[in-house]
C-alpha cells in the first residue's frame, strides 16, 4: 500500500509518510484519526462514478436498504476530508441511516460535530452510519421511529438535547415518495403520508428544536429539483418539495433576528435506497440519464453543500437554495 497523508483534526497540514502501511492506517482509524487520501485518488473516484444503465433491481421495503444496491453508493467514506469547520457542534439529521443523510453525517463528524441519527427502522444502516461517525472521533446517537408520529418528532429533539445538551444544526433530510401513473391512483392516505413525512415532520422538528438552538445555529432542509421541475409521476412528493422551499424562505425571515439561518439543498437524481424501493425497475435502470452529466449523483457529492450551509462561512446566507443537480438548472 502506498503512503497516505495522516493527520489529526487541528494538527496542521497533512504529512505524507511513505512508510505508512495498511495496518497503521487501520489503527489510526480505530483511534478516531481520519486519514486523508491523495488528491489524485479523490479526483479519480469522482470522475469514474457509474453511469446508467444499471443492473435490474427493486426493493419491496421503503425507504430501502443500502446493502442490496448495485452499484453501492459513495457516502464519502474514503474521500471526505474534514478541517474542523463544525468543531464542537451538535447536529440532528433525519434520514441519516443511508443515502444523503449518511453522507452528511460522515462529513459533519469529520468536521468535528456530534451527530444524532434519526431514521425509520433500518437498524443495520443506522449502525453503519454511527460507526463512521465514531471512527471520526465524534459521538453518535441513534433515534429510530416514524416521522408521521407527531410525538416522535418532539422526542427526537428531546433525546438529542438530553444526550448532547443543545442543538446547533438541524438537517431535515428524510423523505417519502412513491411513483404513480395518475392522480386517481393516489389514495388520500398516501397523499397524507407523503405530506406528513416530508413537510409536517419538518415543521414539528424545527418548532421543538428552536428553544435549544443558540444564535449562530443553522437549519438545512432537503428540497429537490422536483420543486422547480415536478415529475408528474411523483406529484405528491414534488408538491411537498415545493412546500419545503417556501417553508425555508419564510422561516429564514422569521428567524433572522434570532441569528438562526435556514437554507435548502435541492438534489437532482441521487443514488440512494429510496430509488430502487419506490421506482419501477425500468426507471431505476436509466436513473440519472436525463441530466446533462448523464449520470446520477452520489451522496458524497452533496456533503460539501450541507457542510457549507451549516458552517460559520455561510453567516450571511439564509433563505437560499443550492442546486446539486448534475447540470440541470434551477432558476
Amino acid at each position: 500500500m502506498r503512503g497516505y497523508a495522516i493527520r489529526r483534526e487541528g494538527s496542521g497540514p497533512p504529512v505524507r509518510n511513505s512508510l505508512c502501511d495498511a495496518r497503521r492506517v487501520r489503527r489510526l482509524l480505530e483511534s478516531g484519526c481520519p486519514f486523508t487520501p491523495p488528491e489524485g485518488e479523490i479526483a479519480m473516484s469522482r470522475t469514474s462514478y457509474p453511469k446508467p444503465p444499471f443492473p435490474d433491481q427493486q426493493q419491496n421495503r421503503q425507504p430501502g436498504l443500502t446493502a442490496p444496491m448495485d452499484p453501492q453508493p459513495d457516502h464519502g467514506e474514503k474521500t471526505y476530508r474534514g478541517s474542523g469547520r463544525l468543531a464542537g457542534k451538535v447536529a440532528l439529521i433525519t434520514g441519516a441511516d443511508s443515502g444523503i443523510g449518511r453522507a452528511v453525517a460522515i462529513a459533519y463528524a469529520r468536521e468535528g460535530a456530534d451527530v444524532a441519527i434519526a431514521y425509520l427502522n433500518e437498524d443495520d444502516d443506522a449502525k453503519e452510519t454511527a460507526r463512521w461517525v465514531e471512527e471520526a472521533g465524534r459521538r453518535s446517537l441513534r433515534l429510530p421511529g416514524d416521522l408521521t408520529d407527531r410525538a416522535h418528532c418532539r422526542d427526537l429533539v428531546a433525546k438529542t438535547v438530553a444526550e448532547f445538551g443543545r442543538i446547533d444544526i438541524v438537517v431535515n433530510n428524510a423523505a417519502y415518495q412513491m411513483s404513480y401513473d395518475g392522480l386517481e391512483d393516489i389514495s388520500d392516505d398516501e397523499w397524507d403520508k407523503t405530506f406528513s413525512t416530508n413537510i409536517g415532520a419538518m415543521f414539528r422538528i424545527v418548532k421543538a428544536a428552536l428553544p435549544h438552538m443558540p444564535p449562530g445555529s443553522a437549519i438545512v432542509n432537503t428540497s429537490s429539483v422536483n420543486a422547480d421541475a415536478p415529475n408528474p409521476g411523483l406529484i405528491a412528493y414534488a408538491t411537498t418539495k415545493g412546500a419545503i422551499q417556501n417553508f425555508t424562505g419564510g422561516l429564514a425571515q422569521l428567524l433572522a433576528e434570532k441569528g438562526i439561518r435556514v437554507n435548502c439543498v435541492a438534489p437532482g437524481p441521487i443514488c440512494t435506497p429510496l430509488i430502487p424501493s419506490t421506482m419501477p425497475p425500468e426507471k431505476v435502470k436509466n436513473f440519472g440519464s436525463q441530466v446533462p452529466m448523464k449520470r446520477a449523483g452520489q451522496p458524497a457529492e452533496l456533503a460539501a453543500a450541507y457542510v457549507m450551509l451549516a458552517s460559520d462561512e455561510s453567516s450571511y446566507t439564509s433563505g437560499a437554495t443550492i442546486a446539486v443537480t448534475g447540470g440541470k438548472p434551477i432558476i
